[in-house]
């Protein structure tokens, strides 16, 4: 019988005098020394970014931190008033909607990078490829479209210019704008690409794998939803989405046809 390999971890360590995170002094080396963004892609990918890695996370970062009076938002705020103690619960059901539909597209969309970029017959083939699927489908392209931002996403060229000044080599940006120009021909009409097709392809340039690559707009999002949170406890507006919420959704039975 074969031995099991015993379970283990490159992450933390610990003494009763001292920290190791990936084999530097928390005290020592990290404390002072290092900033947040430093920090989070040290402990996420097990090594130091470069300068111009920082600057493209920081852009990621900043562009996700707030959207308004989302989803997430909104989930947050409702929680809170449910549960006032539970600051961490309502930070944490915003979090929950980080998915396929807000917020967390970038995954989506690098997988069609990555898609684009390992076919054989070229990122051009592939990007029409993948314009016909979608549209034949009639399923969402992700990384593409906007309900508020039209014809194009402002947030977008930003985020593509930050990544080309800091010198990436530009293959996974390309790939996406490949698609994006099949996109418009084969759809027969503009649709943008939205922030998170961009941060996909950004990300993708620095080596951030497809599978965790959400993970950063769920580390964003949470700061983002604490400041919803300071706000609700200090101006609340969960009691009015509530109401708008009663007064948009109608009943559709026949109970209350008789008490008019």
């Amino acid at each position: 019988m074969a031995e099991q390999r015993k379970p283990t971890t490159a992450i933390c360590a610990y003494t009763s005098d001292a920290i190791y995170v990936r084999d530097k002094s928390l005290v020592d080396e990290l404390i002072g020394e290092v900033t947040f963004t430093q920090m989070m892609f040290f402990q996420i990918m097990g090594r130091m970014p470069t300068p111009a890695e920082v600057k493209i996370v920081d852009a990621v970062l900043v562009t996700l931190m707030e959207h308004g009076i989302t989803p997430s938002a909104i989930a947050t705020r409702l929680t809170l008033m449910s549960a006032p103690e539970s600051l961490q619960g309502a930070v944490a059901a915003g979090l929950l909607g980080v998915g396929g539909q807000f917020l967390g597209t970038m995954q989506g969309a690098a997988e069609l990078i990555a898609e684009m970029m390992a076919a054989e017959d070229g990122v051009p083939a592939a990007a029409e490829r993948i314009a016909r699927r979608h549209r034949a489908s009639k399923t969402a392209l992700p990384g593409f479209g906007h309900n508020l931002h039209r014809p194009d996403d402002p947030r977008t060229p930003k985020i593509l210019a930050i990544a080309r000044g800091t010198g990436v080599p530009g293959q996974h940006i390309a790939a996406l704008l490949a698609l994006g120009e099949a996109v418009d021909r084969i759809y027969e009409r503009h649709i943008t690409i939205n922030a998170t097709g961009a941060i996909a392809a950004v990300l993708s340039e620095i080596g951030i794998p497809v599978e965790v690559m959400r993970g950063f707009a769920v580390i964003t999002r949470a700061a983002g939803l604490v400041g919803h949170v300071k706000e609700e406890l200090e101006n609340p507006a969960a009691r009015g989405l509530w109401d708008a919420g009663t007064h948009a959704v109608e009943y559709s039975g026949s109970a209350l046809k008789n008490h008019a």
